[in-house]
């Protein structure tokens, strides 16, 4: 398998459909619309010696070709590995009636980017009563320990 020579950029939105052709670089994951939605990693880059990409699967296996104008292809989005929340304050839109907390999300590929993550009122009080619970566990715990 090829490594990856750049972290590719997370997308929003992303879906298997007809839309602008993607040029992935070396190293970067493809979704073929030509072969059903199959992914690949970008192991050869069209040329004047290659008239297609060449894409093999991400574990390994066969290779395949694709046309090199880009518009089978469609990028991949990464995955997300977990969400932290920032040391910010949250804030409540009253007109909106809605919570907001700042939280970091963390890409498998070690990159982040920083959003909202948005609760209404309902979800509030539910995170309110599981994080009370959680800290009368831990000072239980710490009680128990000494």
């Amino acid at each position: 398998m090829a490594e990856r020579t750049a972290k590719q950029l997370p997308i929003h939105n992303a879906g298997v459909s007809a839309g602008a052709p993607f040029h992935p670089r070396l190293g970067d994951l493809a979704l073929d619309l030509a072969k059903g939605g199959r992914i690949g990693v970008a192991v050869a880059l069209p040329s004047d010696t290659s008239a297609s990409y060449q894409l093999r699967p991400p574990g390994g296996g066969e290779d395949w070709r694709a046309k090199s104008d880009g518009t089978t292809l469609r990028p991949v989005p990464v995955p997300v590995a977990y969400v932290t929340p920032m040391r910010r304050d949250a804030i409540y839109d009253h007109r909106a009636q809605q919570a907001g907390l700042p939280v970091t999300v963390h890409y498998e590929d070690g990159g982040t980017c920083e959003t909202v993550l948005v609760l209404t009122p309902a979800q509030v009080e539910l995170y309110l009563i599981q994080f009370t619970r959680l800290i009368t566990a831990r000072e239980s715990a710490r009680e128990q320990a000494r």
